[in-house]
């Protein structure tokens, strides 16, 4: 499976979509936006920081044993890291499968995981 993992400041520019594979049936896109209420709390939006190293070797780990159960030809990570304002996006990621049923369930699990297991952090 091809990982392309990126941690970066500035925005998030959607990459073009890639279909060089004949294989591929399903391609989901996700992205994660900066909403103004926080609970109660009117955000003007979010920093976001992390371990790249650590944050690295768990998003290719992640990604590897979910390859497993949802067998995915590809994979595009792209968080942003420092302010991100009300409405900017702070997550891309890319899930390219046989079936739609496993693109949606690698992304779904993969988000999960990312906030449980992997050291990025927000705060407002």
């Amino acid at each position: 499976m091809r990982q392309l993992i990126v941690l970066q400041e500035g925005a998030i520019v959607v990459p073009s979509l890639d279909l060089n594979s004949t294989e591929t049936g399903a391609v989901a896109d996700f992205l994660g936006i900066v909403r103004e209420m926080e609970g109660p709390v009117r955000l003007s939006g979010l920093r976001y920081e992390a371990y790249e190293p650590m944050a690295r070797k768990q998003l290719e780990r992640i990604f590897k044993e979910l390859g497993v159960l949802y067998p995915a030809f590809a994979v595009t990570f792209i968080h942003r890291i420092g302010w991100v304002p009300v409405g900017g996006v702070s997550l891309f990621m890319r899930v390219q499968t046989i079936h739609r049923g496993d693109a949606f369930e690698f992304m779904a699990a993969a988000i999960n995981r990312l906030k449980r297991d992997v050291p990025v952090w927000k705060r407002a």
